[in-house]
């Protein structure tokens, strides 16, 4: 919705705020490298169409983890400061679809992560949490749990590849960093909180239609890979990069493979966006991925139950 205020327009991003910002336009310049004339030459940049020959696989498979923070906790030992340690769940599901959409696999895993070399699991009476080392200060413990969900899902999609076909497209929702080498596979991120292009071709980004995306360009951070922009269907207008997601897939992919994946996600994710009356993330959180998450964060447990065992069996009551 816009509103006028003298003679100031500002528009209200439809994205829940608590999920934060959904439009590339509030993002902070980035020192990524890019290679603009990748698919297409930099002045040659314009909307393109997914191919109407475009081949669909026969399944998708969508990953995704969700992690919590359960309880921060300290370690004491004959030193006269304590050594902090964090306390908490993860979950990670593959989602198949292939003419229904299942839950396919779903894998718990509680930690103590904590960098004091007497630590040991931790056991209540609801629930396991096992000794996960990190390395380095305090402050590397959350990134430790990132990590541990990572490699998780990395696990999860190297069992189920086995059990798909190979023409199978698997969907990992955020960046593809780390999972580079898993067949068939696209990054899928939601939020914008980088600013990539040039004015040009960020405005061929604005200019999208419903089902069309941006050429395929290389970008490069401390990893390297492809990527493209791809406009979802929106119930909401007014923004100029609404309904807007990047997607990324492995630089080892030549210009005509990378297109050509480029084009299937074109063709296959619009139809999977979700509604505003739904999910407070429409139309980016995808219809799948929303399910998925939900799933996950039932399997994570009550909070509150998991905190109160947890000071019971560190604490006695």
């Amino acid at each position: 919705m816009t509103a006028l205020l003298g003679s100031t327009s500002y528009t209200v991003d439809p994205w829940d705020p608590g999920y934060g910002v959904a439009d590339e336009l509030y993002g902070q310049e980035s020192s990524a490298e890019v290679e603009l004339d990748f698919e297409l030459p930099a002045e040659r940049w314009r909307p393109l169409d997914p191919a109407p020959d475009v081949d669909l696989p026969a399944t998708t498979l969508f990953l995704d983890g969700v992690r919590r923070i359960d309880a921060r906790v300290w370690v004491h030992n004959d030193e006269p400061e304590p050594v902090p340690g964090v306390v908490a769940s993860l979950a990670v599901g593959l989602l198949r679809c292939d003419g229904t959409a299942r839950i396919a696999d779903i894998q718990v895993d509680r930690g103590l992560y904590t960098t004091a070399a007497e630590a040991v699991d931790l056991r209540t009476r609801h629930a396991a949490y096992a000794l996960r080392p990190a390395h380095g200060g305090p402050d590397r413990l959350v990134l430790a749990v990132q990590q541990r969900l990572l490699e998780l899902e990395v696990e999860l999609a190297i069992r189920w590849r086995a059990e798909v076909e190979d023409d199978a497209l698997l969907v990992v929702d955020g960046p593809l960093r780390g999972r580079t080498h898993l067949h068939r596979t696209v990054g899928y991120i939601k939020t914008h909180n980088k600013t990539y292009l040039p004015t040009p071709q960020a405005q061929v980004v604005a200019d999208l239609g419903a089902g069309q995306r941006t050429p395929v360009f290389s970008m490069g951070t401390s990893w390297q890979r492809r990527s493209w922009y791809l406009r979802l269907p929106e119930a909401s207008t007014g923004t100029p990069w609404s309904g807007i997601v990047r997607l990324e897939c492995p630089v080892e992919l030549s210009s005509a493979d990378a297109a050509r994946l480029a084009d299937t996600t074109a063709a296959l994710l619009p139809p999977l966006a979700s509604r505003p009356h739904k999910d407070p993330r429409a139309p980016q959180n995808l219809v799948p991925i929303g399910g998925l998450e939900r799933e996950l964060r039932h399997r994570l447990g009550d909070p509150a139950l998991l905190y109160r065992s947890l000071r019971a069996a560190l604490h006695g009551g």
